[in-house]
């Protein structure tokens, strides 16, 4: 069966396949409005293990960033106010990436620094020192996604994100994609970004530990940002195993937290976004050519 990977915009889905992807947004009028694009093969070079994930994730990254752009004009259509322009959505997506960093990077990194001046302990071991990064880390990241569950607009886009995720889960258990075959599944996901994220958080607790202790600040900050494709490309291999091993009861403990931590990141979604998703997977079939009567 073809993988299926997809994402939350505003307003609506996106999906993606082997080969191309499509996003479906819903309108102020209702209509529901969907893009697709056929994707570019990748070198087969470019999809060796480790190096794959880094080019995973560089697409996952630029398809997000036109899905959020299509999404954004289309759930503005026919209001009254404009829609975000290409300047001002690049300002944000910028400067989301820049707090990332302050955030998830420059922060956890500081604040273990201050932990080491008060306990010597903490900077004598770059292990410890990694694993109290680390945990402050996973601690903000939790911070983060509490704090923005609380934003109106954003428990719309984990709406989208459930139902995404329960689309999902009855298109691979192959069932009809009627929102009554729907409803009933899981809003999480084994495959889902934000276990990837938690997964990243661990992996990169093992990796630091390798920078040297008695590095500077700033040569330790460097090589964090150098060693993320790194990072991104082992995580992504544990996730792929781990779909592949999804009756495994080790495995499954371990994917756990990454189940777990989707409950801040994904909502029950109504009937009207169920809806959404399902198009967006069904236009993402045919260009895969997959009869959805079939599934």
């Amino acid at each position: 069966m073809e993988k299926i990977g997809g994402q939350a915009v505003i307003e609506g889905v996106m999906m993606k396949s082997r080969k191309g992807w499509t996003v479906a947004v819903r309108g102020p009028s209702g209509d529901i409005h969907v893009k697709k694009e056929i994707l570019k093969s990748i070198p087969r070079i470019l999809m060796l293990p480790i190096l794959r994930g880094i080019v995973m994730l560089y697409q996952a990254l630029s398809l997000g960033i036109k899905a959020i752009e299509y999404s954004a004009k289309m759930s503005f259509e026919e209001e009254n106010k404009k829609s975000p322009c290409l300047m001002s959505l690049t300002l944000t997506i910028v400067f989301s990436f820049i707090l990332g960093i302050a955030l998830f990077i420059l922060l956890p990194l500081y604040a273990t620094k201050l932990l080491g001046i008060i306990f010597p302990y903490i900077s004598k071991s770059s292990i410890i020192f990694n694993l109290v990064d680390g945990i402050i880390r996973v601690f903000i990241f939790l911070l983060y996604l509490t704090a923005i569950g609380m934003w109106k607009e954003m428990r719309r886009i984990f709406e989208y994100h459930g139902a995404e995720h329960k689309v999902i889960h009855a298109y691979e258990d192959r069932r009809k994609l009627v929102i009554k075959e729907i409803k009933d599944y899981s809003t999480c996901h084994p495959r889902c970004g934000t276990s990837f994220l938690l997964i990243v958080m661990v992996v990169s607790i093992l990796i630091f530990s390798l920078i040297p202790k008695d590095w500077s600040y700033m040569n330790k900050f460097l090589s964090r940002l150098i060693l993320i494709p790194a990072i991104a490309g082992v995580s992504f291999e544990f996730l792929k195993f781990s779909s592949k091993m999804n009756n495994n009861p080790l495995v499954n403990i371990i994917i756990m937290p990454g189940l777990i931590l989707q409950r801040l990141t994904t909502r029950e979604p109504d009937d009207s976004q169920i809806e959404v998703a399902i198009k967006a997977l069904e236009e993402v079939l045919k260009i895969e050519e997959i009869d959805v009567r079939k599934t």
